[in-house]
């Protein structure tokens, strides 16, 4: 099973985000990381299965980095350098309750994400 899971929805043009890179991150003392996962979204922009499988779950603080400037270039935005947002990082702490699934609307000047707690099956 896994515990968490993630999409993002490209709102610029009205579509799941195909194609963006993403890393997973668990927070490890104050200023640590470990990279859990890393890859790019399927067609219809969810992020591979497997993402955080309960062995390697631990209650605690992570992040995911979403890689938006590199998939709005590809997808053909003309953007600045440096672009208004390069990556999207986003922290959350997961707890022993439950999967959760984390959403990611966004353009090239702006995002939005919720999070949604799953029962388990």
């Amino acid at each position: 099973m896994d515990r968490l899971s993630t999409h993002v929805l490209d709102m610029a043009q009205g579509r799941p985000a195909a194609g963006m890179g993403f890393r997973l991150f668990r927070q490890e003392g104050e200023e640590g990381r470990v990279l859990l996962a890393e890859g790019i979204t399927r067609s219809d922009g969810h992020a591979p299965a497997g993402l955080l499988p309960e062995t390697d779950f631990r209650p605690g603080r992570y992040e995911l980095v979403f890689r938006v400037a590199d998939y709005f270039r590809a997808e053909g935005f003309d953007l600045p350098e440096p672009p208004f947002l390069d990556r999207v990082t986003l922290g959350f702490g997961l707890g022993a309750a439950a999967p959760c699934h984390v959403a990611l609307l966004v353009t090239p000047h702006g995002y939005t994400t919720y999070a949604e707690v799953r029962p388990a099956r």
